[in-house]
């Protein structure tokens, strides 16, 4: 991305100070709430991607895909629980469902009706998956695949991809947290084919696993290549490394998730966020003979537990909303409005010379203020990150919630009307501060 100059670094700085003032004028609720927040909870918070500054909006809740906030403002929501929310703030038929196990009973300490009619439906749906475990969320879910494999090939060592999340315990960001699960990891650079193959080449009689997502989403919306994943199914296969897909995320871009849509079949995947119907959820699966190893009834069984694994809230909602609601000519037309916004924004930027791209899949999509082709995280290292804050608090200022980082995720309820209002603000914002935006050379 080309530097901007001194006066526009004057200028940038001075806009988010006024976007700021306008921001804190507009929320003293929120503001007030935050601080007080701060006596019991670090920060004020308890989940560090929902915190940006200067304070985050206090949410009280929402219908469809409009939020509501303490001071009394209303949203269209961009965000959706970081896509969790694929089915809206309050669809009646997971309504009704859940109200019914309100009123019959919980934690009731023994199979239920409807988690096995969920596993069944999962397993029909996604080829990769013949059989499924459950657990509380996307972060498990990793852990377990990861571990399981660890414990069916004998390996210690697993390939992730600079960039990669995969839970708040396995983030590979700049080297990977020093809170990350105690495996030993060995990084490579996504979509990097002849690098990622001589790794796997070098380190193939220890790897247990090689975890991706097929189209990152904590690190930027991008997409795997085809002939990428094409060579990690090939190599995996040949070294008896098990291929994981994390579709926490990217399972709600095709009906038979992303795995299904790009013809390739991983040896396990990990789910999580929408399935549970807006309840905890995750849930890793795959090979038969790889999950009957958790049979209890067989000799040297895995053993895997967890008291809300079957929750009956989590499996009546995730039933109801996966089986009921999320229709594949719903989900196609959700991706499709995703495909319009992702290509309108581009134009947009194009056309005022602005040095943006929009990467992204379907209904997930994520702003980034450079130019040229994404490969990789790799890509937006360099990227002033001030451009996403100062876009960021305008679009909340302007009734369209958003995140700091640029990600823009959409749900079922949303309309191209919502699109079209959504993309005509952009246009205000791009109009107002070109002058101050990256230009491309």
């Amino acid at each position: 991305m080309q530097a901007p100059a001194i006066g526009t670094n004057f200028e940038l700085d001075a806009a988010i100070a006024d976007t700021r003032q306008r921001f804190t004028k507009a929320n003293p609720q929120s503001r007030a709430r935050h601080e007080a927040a701060k006596q019991a909870l670090p920060g004020g918070n308890t989940r560090a991607v929902l915190y940006y500054e200067p304070f985050p909006l206090t949410l009280t809740g929402g219908e469809a895909n409009r939020l509501h906030d303490l001071d009394g403002h209303t949203y269209v929501d961009f965000v959706s629980e970081y896509t969790a929310g694929l089915y809206g703030h309050r669809n009646e038929l997971i309504a009704n469902a859940i109200k019914q196990v309100a009123d019959s009973g919980w934690v009731l300490g023994g199979p239920n009706p409807y988690e096995a009619r969920l596993g069944a439906a999962i397993v029909e749906r996604y080829p990769a998956v013949e059989r499924v475990r459950f657990c509380n969320s996307g972060t498990e879910a990793n852990l377990m695949a990861l571990s399981t494999a660890r414990a069916v090939t004998g390996r210690p060592s697993i390939l992730v991809f600079d960039g990669g999340y995969h839970g708040g315990i396995l983030t590979f960001a700049h080297g990977g947290s020093p809170l990350n699960a105690p495996y030993p990891f060995i990084f490579a650079q996504y979509n990097d084919i002849a690098g990622t193959n001589a790794m796997i080449q070098q380190h193939a009689g220890q790897l247990a696993a090689v975890i991706l997502e097929p189209m990152m989403g904590g690190g930027g919306c991008i997409e795997a290549k085809a002939d990428f994943l094409a060579m990690l199914r090939a190599e995996t296969e040949k070294a008896g490394i098990l291929l994981i897909f994390d579709e926490v995320m990217t399972s709600r871009l095709s009906y038979r998730g992303y795995h299904g849509k790009a013809g390739i079949k991983p040896d396990m995947i990990s789910l999580g966020k929408y399935i549970g119907g807006g309840c905890s959820f995750g849930a890793f699966g795959g090979r038969a003979d790889i999950l009957d190893r958790f049979d209890p009834a067989s000799p040297n069984a895995f053993g895997h537990g967890g008291t809300f694994n079957n929750n009956i809230f989590s499996m009546t909602a995730g039933f109801t909303g996966f089986t009921q609601v999320l229709t594949e000519s719903a989900l196609n037309s959700m991706n499709a409005l995703g495909d319009d916004l992702r290509a309108t924004m581009n134009e947009q930027m194009a056309r005022r010379n602005v040095a943006g791209t929009v990467t992204g899949v379907g209904s997930l999509m994520n702003l980034h203020f450079v130019q040229g082709e994404i490969r990789s995280p790799h890509d937006v290292e360099a990227a002033d990150h001030r451009f996403l804050h100062l876009w960021q608090l305008e679009m909340l200022l302007r009734g369209q919630y958003t995140t700091p980082r640029g990600m823009i995720a959409l749900s079922l309820p949303f309309t191209r009307a919502d699109i079209g209002a959504f993309t005509d603000i952009f246009d205000d914002f791009l109009n107002d501060y070109r002058s101050i935006l990256p230009t491309r050379h």
